[in-house]
């Protein structure tokens, strides 16, 4: 009996194994299907995109004045469009010298053009030409790449920060000065942004003088709102107008609300209730601004939702997500959970690609290179988008989930996007098959939780551009 058992068990542990190794063999075969798959998506944003950016229209679109790159010169539109998009962080010759590099192939970096001539071409180009290769880029994967959603919408968290600017005098002028208490004014901008948390892209980016109101650049942001999207907003954002400015566009909204400035969030509170819904009516502060956007005063229905917190605090949250049973008590800590994102986004840009490493000294140069980075960024995100899809089937059988590391994707992506536009056919798929399968190999395990006391007095790096790096 027991050597029956044992044969039976032998059997058993083979065919367990034959199956699992039939299993691996599958999920290889779906992961190369997948990956080849990929390949081609990728393929087609980057030729897609390519596209707009040799086409005669771009070109009109995108220069200062008619006569602008009319000629043939060393340095043409194309390869300028590109030549700020490669995540510059050093001089300009150095960068030129490596660009052309790139470009020809060669074993050496020569000078090719000179940076005067660089200094030069820049001011003929609008900094709109990059707003544009990223409103074209956006729309493109929301209609290829089938990002995710929640509950079929897509998240847009809204949040701003401040950079320091180049210290010129058409930068002080334009964007505005910070005066600290010790030392010399600083030239200070505002940025904002539109992210899309669950797919990491940045749908619509904005930066200006320091002076103008995060809500304002909001409200720039909300043009470009669909009846798809749910607006995810943190407590400095709330006000009658600006949930009206939502709405008007079809679109919803969650966001954080301070206590101690709503009576009516404050009685609220005090009740203790879970969720209630509340009638919100127009106050004497929101009257003009309604007026100034074209939104009516009539009075609308949200939902405010209690929500527990690990340390016992409770915060509320207020949103237009009304139906209580479509959407459950339940779902909303979560969900502004899922605006986190955003912050660590702004620590991308500053850290990683180095937002504030500004390459010019004009008001012009800021909003190009912002602009340009901000496109590079999410040409990165929709590759690791892609690469993250192969990274979830070849790690299907480890017990922890797994994320591409992005800072590295982002260093990958360096240099590789000159190739990306001036090569063609099967090098381009040859390029993007690499870069995903590099991607794809850094990558880190997921751990729900964890979390580090944030430092709000760290000491901000310095970009002086008499003393660029050598990259």
């Amino acid at each position: 009996m027991l050597v029956l058992n044992s044969a039976i068990l032998f059997h058993l542990s083979n065919s367990i194994l034959k199956r699992k190794e039939t299993w691996l063999i599958f999920l290889k075969t779906v992961a190369t299907v997948a990956r080849n798959l990929l390949c081609e998506v990728c393929a087609n944003l980057v030729d897609f995109i390519k596209k707009i950016i040799f086409s005669r229209e771009f070109l009109q679109q995108s220069r200062h004045n008619p006569a602008d790159f009319s000629r043939n010169r060393s340095l043409p539109f194309t390869s300028l469009i590109l030549f700020f998009c490669n995540f510059l962080k050093s001089s300009y010759q150095p960068e030129l010298n490596k660009f052309f590099k790139i470009l020809s192939g060669a074993t050496v970096a020569q000078k090719m053009v000179s940076k005067a001539a660089l200094c030069k071409a820049r001011k003929k180009i609008k900094h709109e030409a990059f707003t544009l290769l990223n409103q074209e880029a956006i729309g493109y994967f929301n209609q290829h790449f089938h990002p995710r959603t929640w509950r079929g919408f897509f998240l847009k968290s809204v949040d701003g920060s401040t950079v320091k600017l180049p210290a010129t005098p058409d930068i002080a002028d334009h964007f505005g000065v910070w005066n600290p208490r010790q030392g010399d004014p600083v030239p200070m901008a505002r940025i904002s942004q539109m992210f899309d948390p669950l797919n990491k892209v940045t749908t619509h980016a904005i930066i200006g003088p320091k002076s103008t109101g995060e809500r304002d650049m909001a409200a720039s942001h909300f043009e470009h709102l669909t009846i798809h999207d749910l607006v995810l907003l943190d407590r400095g954002y709330p006000a009658f107008w600006i949930f009206k400015l939502i709405l008007s566009k079809g679109a919803h909204f969650c966001a954080r609300i301070s206590i101690k400035k709503w009576r009516l969030i404050r009685t609220f509170m005090e009740s203790g209730k879970r969720e209630q819904l509340v009638t919100l009516n127009v106050p004497l502060t929101s009257l003009e601004a309604c007026q100034n956007h074209g939104l009516d005063t009539l009075p609308i229905q949200v939902r405010l939702v209690r929500v527990e917190l690990e340390s016992g605090e409770a915060e509320v949250l207020i949103t237009s997500l009304t139906d209580m049973e479509q959407y459950p008590h339940h779902l909303f800590a979560s969900l502004y959970h899922d605006r986190w994102p955003v912050e660590e986004d702004y620590k991308t840009m500053k850290c990683r690609i180095e937002i504030e490493n500004f390459t010019g000294k004009s008001a012009l140069s800021v909003y190009q290179d912002f602009h340009a980075r901000v496109f590079s960024k999410n040409l990165t995100a929709m590759l690791t988008f892609t690469a993250q899809e192969q990274v979830e089937l070849s790690t299907a059988e480890r017990k922890q989930s797994y994320q591409i590391n992005f800072t590295q994707a982002l260093s990958t992506m360096r240099d590789s996007i000159v190739l990306l536009f001036q090569r063609t056919g099967a090098i381009v798929q040859k390029i993007i098959f690499n870069l995903l399968t590099t991607i794809a190999s850094a990558i880190e395990p997921v751990r729900p939780g964890r979390k580090y006391l944030r430092n709000h007095k760290r000491s901000q790096r310095k970009y002086s551009l008499n003393y660029k790096p050598i990259l």
